[in-house]
Parts: C-alpha cells; sequence; structure tokens
C-alpha cells in the first residue's frame, strides 16, 4: 500500500523517508530505494502531482540561462567587462551585448561601465565549462546607481519575490523603496536610509520564515506595524 510520509513545505534531513509505494515518483534531491523515496539532502518538500521534489536550504548560485542576475564590474578587458555573479563562475558582457553604441576598438570602457559598478544583466548563455554570458539587452536590464546590494540565500529568492513578483511589490509600497531581487542572492535596494534598514530586516524575516504558510499576510502584519501605515498587496 502506497503512502505519503511528508507534507508540502516540510523540511527533511536526508535519508528521511518521504513516501512508501509506488504511487509517487522521485523527484529533484530525492532518490528512489526498494518502494521507499528518500530526501537526498537537506531541503523544503515540494509536491506537484506524483512527484515529491526538495527545494535546498542551502547552496551556493549556480549560473542558469535565462537568469536574471545583480552583478559587480570586476574587470574592464579589450572587448567588454568581467562580472563577479556570486558563485564560482564570473561572466562576461560583451560590448555588442552591453550597448546599442558603435564602440572603436580600443575605446575607453570606462565611460560606460567602471570597476565597482553594479549592474542587472541576463544570463544568455552558459556552456559545459562554466563559462557565462549575459547581455543588458531587455526590460529592466540597466546599471544601478546609488543605493546598496547585499546578500541573501538564493534558495530564498523566490519567496522573496513572491508569486508574481507580489512579495517585492508589498515591500516597494511599503517603504517607497526601489529593489532589484537578483537570482543570484544580490538585492540592491535604493531609498531612505531608514526605509532600507526595513526593507533589510523585512527580507531577513521573509529568509527565515520561508518554509511558513500564510508568509504574505504575516509579513503584511510586519510591515504595518514598523510602518504606522497600511499596506497594499
Amino acid at each position: 500500500m502506497s503512502e505519503l510520509l511528508v507534507k508540502d513545505k516540510d523540511i527533511v534531513v536526508p535519508g528521511e523517508v518521504l513516501a512508501v509505494g509506488m504511487d509517487h515518483l522521485p523527484g529533484k534531491g530525492t532518490y528512489r530505494e526498494d518502494e521507499k523515496i528518500l530526501a537526498g539532502q537537506l531541503g523544503l518538500v515540494s509536491i506537484d502531482g506524483r512527484a515529491i521534489k526538495l527545494i535546498p536550504m542551502s547552496g551556493r548560485y549556480i549560473p542558469k540561462t535565462g537568469d536574471t542576475i545583480v552583478c559587480k564590474v570586476t574587470d574592464i578587458l579589450m572587448t567588454g567587462w568581467r562580472l563577479d555573479t556570486n558563485s564560482a563562475y564570473s561572466a562576461v558582457l560583451s560590448m555588442k551585448d552591453a550597448t546599442s553604441d558603435y564602440i572603436q576598438r580600443g575605446a575607453d570602457l570606462t565611460q560606460y561601465f567602471n570597476l565597482g559598478e553594479w549592474l542587472v544583466c541576463k544570463i544568455v548563455n552558459v556552456t559545459s565549462q562554466k563559462l557565462v554570458d549575459v547581455t543588458m539587452k531587455g526590460p529592466g536590464l540597466r546599471n544601478l546607481k546609488g543605493g546598496r546590494v547585499f546578500s541573501v540565500n538564493t534558495n530564498k529568492v523566490p519567496r522573496i519575490i513572491g508569486k508574481q513578483g507580489s512579495m517585492v511589490s508589498m515591500l516597494k509600497n511599503a517603504t517607497g523603496c526601489r529593489i532589484t531581487v537578483g537570482q543570484n542572492g544580490w538585492v540592491w535596494i535604493d531609498g531612505e536610509a531608514d526605509k532600507e534598514v526595513i526593507v533589510v530586516e523585512a527580507i531577513r524575516k521573509i529568509e527565515e520564515e520561508s518554509h511558513t504558510s500564510g508568509l504574505t499576510d504575516k509579513m503584511k502584519e510586519y510591515l504595518e506595524k514598523v510602518t504606522g501605515q497600511k499596506v497594499t498587496e
């Protein structure tokens, strides 16, 4: 007889039995042993139809094509810029992917982006050797002026963003800050100093409670308490 031993959003440890029988399928982060499906890592249970998968609770960012990331200029090359992606792999932004301007060979590229500047880019290619190419041509892709950047657990990014950006929208509405959350775990915020502090504390709270249900309502209540204003989602 088949039996599911865990619920959606349960936290499980490696080796824990998640289900017995053949009614369920092992997904990412799980494996089958005889009639049992077991956890292969520490993670949050996600049940999708018959499949049981785990969302990792920790680990560094691994670049994926299509991800929008916040990155930092670390080197200026002959034909573009090298960027820190908050991962084990740096990225390259070529001149043709940075601007529509015609740039002469040997031109001073610092007039576009200088060392230490923060950019919002989209990953367009990741090779098997983990060479990462990015572009700044697309909606919302730009260099970030002012503000500050801090890091979050990359596995909590979907909860920080929320469904269709709902959580970030609520944070923006509550504080008036501009916020960009990179899928690589770097977050840029820009606003009044006291409001920036509220955003950072709220995001830390989302990270800590990402596995709990009703998180949006909890965060709305929290933001109304700290700002003293009614918050719209």
